[in-house]
């Protein structure tokens, strides 16, 4: 059981932890086992993953490299249980070990006849059928320097090359809490992560998606991670259907198109009419019973030949009194006419979803900013970290530093559900519940992906699903979609 791994993927939902809460954990843990208990179970479960994955004995060279903290002591324990397994391992120890539990997992290492040196090898280290990052973890406070960055870019390079790279617990140089590199420092980039205890938060997004490759978890025997969702006071997820499948809607067979809604898109400035035609289509495919856009400029297309069930008009001579769910900013402008017929969609009270264009008229404006706060149904705000900042009143990179404490932030301040994109969205409810989303590539970054994303959410909230459950679905399926 203290051996056993399994993939951290989108197919589960599992709680995210926090630095603060993996000690906590650790140390409730240290109260009822024996001394090293953790340090040994890691290592079994380090051995076990190299050896499911083609360890011939006879022929496998693992080469390690140990930091001076328990991460480093992890290493050690992997390579004496490999060692005791017949596999050629040599570790590089820069440093000796500091932590007591680190000291005891090096004395055994020794006492096996682990190899263990303090210098470097050779520039190429490909020779070595893998490559282990035991450097840091998540007690890395300070960039990586000297030595250990010398490391940090040999074990990239390697990765970057195509040989599997393994990081123990969280690629050395990144932070645990944000997948932010610490300090804008190097850090390893990983084939693999192999995370104990429990999954972080970081490993899905900011750096942590490009840094991290593929995540495995192995929980050392403490099945933290078997949480009821139902009851679980916890707040930080991975995104994945147990979260919103529940809510998403029902379709009987004798309902009609009035039971799924009437989704209305306000946008589409001169030569900006496409955005909001994407954002139709996208309501349209995920359900909703009616889907209409106001165009925004005086000469638009009569209607779409592609789907003409959509239903367009001009923003002059639009009816909205039947108006269900709004999606409102894709291709909008920041005019005066832009402004006044956000602050109009905004007085109705019908539930919103705000994009681009509209997110940059709420920026600028405290008027609208109120309006939003004080939305009789919560809003979706949907920025991209730019679009993030403004609301914030701070830059990009301070958002990408810390992209859990963004999103809450907004959520927090316009009383309303975030979904803050980028790599590894982060989706917001202003009650500080979290949800980090594992689908998706750099295949969406590109023109029209947000203004499908938004349609997507306003179908499934105009369906009556909540709107952090639909945001949750939404970015859930726009990612899968992608891939």
């Amino acid at each position: 059981m203290t051996a056993d791994v399994f993939i951290a993927s989108a197919a589960h939902t599992l709680p995210l932890y926090t630095v603060a809460q993996l000690r906590a954990l650790e140390a409730d843990a240290a109260r009822t086992l024996p001394p090293d208990t953790l340090m040994m179970r890691a290592g079994k479960a380090t051995a076990a993953f190299i050896r499911q994955r083609g360890a011939d004995c006879a022929a496998h060279r693992t080469w390690i490299a140990a930091g001076p903290g328990n991460n480093g002591g992890d290493a050690l324990a992997a390579a004496t249980e490999l060692h005791q397994q017949g596999v050629s391992v040599e570790v590089c120890m820069p440093a000796r070990v500091n932590a007591k539990d680190a000291c005891h997992a090096l004395d055994i290492a020794r006492a096996a006849g682990v190899c263990i040196t303090d210098t470097l090898p050779d520039q190429d280290v490909r020779k070595y059928q893998w490559a282990i990052d035991g450097l840091f973890g998540i007690g890395l406070t300070r960039p990586l320097d000297g030595i250990y960055a010398e490391l940090a870019r040999r074990l990239s390079r390697r990765t970057e090359s195509g040989s599997p790279v393994l990081a123990l617990d969280l690629p050395s140089g990144l932070n645990s809490d944000t997948g932010a590199r610490v300090k804008n420092g190097s850090a390893v980039k990983a084939t693999h992560t192999l995370t104990f205890i429990g999954v972080k938060a970081g490993l899905y997004t900011a750096d942590g998606r490009d840094y991290a490759g593929e995540i495995w978890l192995a929980p050392l025997g403490l099945d933290v991670d078997d949480v009821d969702l139902e009851h679980s006071k916890h707040k930080l997820w991975l995104n994945a259907p147990d979260l919103f499948k529940l809510r998403l809607p029902a379709r009987p067979h004798a309902a009609h198109k009035g039971d799924y809604g009437n989704v209305t898109v306000l946008g589409g400035h001169t030569g900006m009419m496409g955005a909001p035609m994407l954002a139709a289509r996208a309501a349209l495919f995920a359900g909703a019973g009616k889907v209409r856009v106001a165009l925004m400029a005086d000469a638009g297309p009569a209607y779409d030949p592609l789907y003409p069930e959509l239903m367009l008009g001009n923003l002059h001579t639009f009816d909205a009194s039947d108006v269900d769910v709004w999606v409102i900013g894709c291709g909008m402008g920041r005019d005066a006419r832009a402004r006044a017929a956000c602050a109009d969609a905004l007085a109705q009270g019908a539930p919103t979803v705000i994009d681009a264009d509209a997110l940059n008229l709420i920026a600028q404006r405290e008027d609208l900013a109120a309006r939003v706060a004080q939305h009789p149904d919560a809003a979706v705000l949907t920025p991209h970290p730019l679009e993030a900042a403004r609301l914030l009143r701070c830059d990009a990179n301070a958002v990408q530093h810390d992209r859990l404490a963004a999103a809450r932030a907004l959520a927090a301040q316009y009383s309303g559900i975030v979904v803050l994109k980028g790599s590894g969205t982060v989706i917001a409810a202003p009650d500080g519940h979290l949800a980090v989303n594992p689908t998706g590539h750099a295949g969406l970054a590109t023109g029209g992906s947000g203004d499908v994303l938004s349609g997507l959410i306003g179908a499934l909230i105009a369906q009556r699903m909540p709107p952090f459950e639909a945001a949750l679905a939404a970015v859930f399926l726009h990612g899968r979609a992608a891939e």
